[in-house]
């Protein structure tokens, strides 16, 4: 007996020693993986802000402006995001996730909650009142234009950060605060071991205004693209107006693809969670989702930095080449509006009153063979 004691001795430290050397490679590999994501996020988003805020005082057009403002207002909520959040797990892995003694009155851990839902939540509702502001502006400008003014467009901007901050203080308020996850290393709402409907109620909701506002952009989304496309089917003459409109159709629906691939699982997964009585959601797997969750606010911002007319048109040219397909009637990205097509229809509707030497120095030969350069 006493042999086998001694001979057991060495393999169990040998496995405790093993045990406690993977754990800690776990910890630095989630240090590296946040300290990597916050980086590249506040990096990401500090280039599409400064992207935006050019373009949004040098764009004269109301439409575009609009789309802008809500734009500029994503991109500021995904780098504070990323600012904050990031910073508050940076602590917590630098204090070894040790909560009880770091933050023994959870006053850390519900204001990390709360920010974990408003960051989570904002990108998703503004995301919907972008694609049900390019939705109006499509397929009813006047109202849009009338109605739906520069302040109404800030005042709604407002309205919905104000909205996501109530939904992450109604725990607090309710005086069932943000608990510690099973990783230790964030808070959120209590998923396991409820005790009543209102611990079912919040999580609930989280999840359900998460779901529905992408379903409004996806809906939004598909009728204004079949509005345009409609439109540029039946009236050619059009097109040129109607480039902006497929520039942000663009960068609305690669903001739509980036949330239900990023935010899809993690908010399926509080859904479950909050209606299993059984407890069966896996820490792992919600970390993982979460995870999956924080690269939102990393793409968001590639998708205005990608999507750009300038940079669309350069693919569309590179694309044409490598197809073999002639290149014809690149002016309809140049032109913003309708402004060289009416010079052109008033010059060649009165010939009598325009000569044609005039018409000659106004329009190049490129102009005549069919091509226009608008600028």
């Amino acid at each position: 007996m006493v042999s086998s004691n001694i001979t057991e001795a060495p393999v169990c430290l040998n496995w405790c020693a093993n045990s406690s050397n993977m754990t800690y490679t776990k910890i630095e590999l989630s240090v590296i993986i946040s300290i990597f994501s916050m980086t590249v996020g506040i990096v990401s988003n500090s280039l599409a802000l400064a992207i935006l805020v050019k373009a949004y005082r040098h764009f004269k057009l109301k439409s575009k402006a609009s789309f802008l403002l809500f734009a500029s207002g994503l991109v500021i909520t995904d780098f504070l995001g990323h600012l904050i959040n990031g910073s508050i797990v940076m602590l917590v892995y630098s204090l070894h996730k040790d909560w009880d003694t770091f933050d023994p009155q959870k006053i850390l851990c519900g204001f990390f909650g709360a920010c974990m839902v408003f960051f989570g939540l904002s990108p998703l509702l503004l995301g919907s009142v972008m694609a049900v502001e390019r939705c109006i502006g499509v397929t009813n400008p006047i109202f849009h234009s009338t109605k739906l003014t520069s302040r109404h467009m800030k005042k709604l901007l407002a309205l919905v950060w104000l909205f996501a901050i109530f939904i992450a203080l109604l725990p607090i308020m309710a005086k069932r605060p943000y608990v510690v996850q099973e990783s230790k290393s964030w808070c959120f709402f209590k998923i396991k071991n409820k005790r009543d409907w209102v611990d079912v109620f919040f999580p609930l909701l989280f999840s359900t205004l998460g779901l529905v506002s992408l379903f409004i952009s996806i809906l939004c989304n598909t009728v204004t693209g079949v509005t345009l496309i409609r439109s540029k089917m039946r009236s050619e003459k059009h097109r040129q107006g109607r480039s902006h409109h497929f520039e942000m159709i663009c960068q609305l629906l690669g903001i739509m693809l980036v949330s239900c691939i990023c935010w899809g699982p993690f908010l399926v997964i509080v859904k479950i969670g909050s209606t299993d009585s059984q407890n069966n959601v896996s820490s792992e797997r919600m970390l993982l989702a979460l995870r999956m969750a924080t690269w939102n606010q990393i793409l968001d911002p590639w998708v205005y930095i990608l999507l750009r007319k300038a940079v669309l048109k350069k693919l569309f040219i590179i694309t044409s080449r490598c197809c073999g397909y002639k290149i014809l009637n690149l002016y309809k990205w140049n032109c913003s509006s309708m402004k060289c097509s009416m010079r052109m229809t008033s010059m060649s509707s009165q010939p009598g009153l325009v000569p044609e030497s005039s018409i000659r120095s106004v329009m190049p030969d490129t102009v005549i063979s069919g091509t226009v350069p608008c600028t």
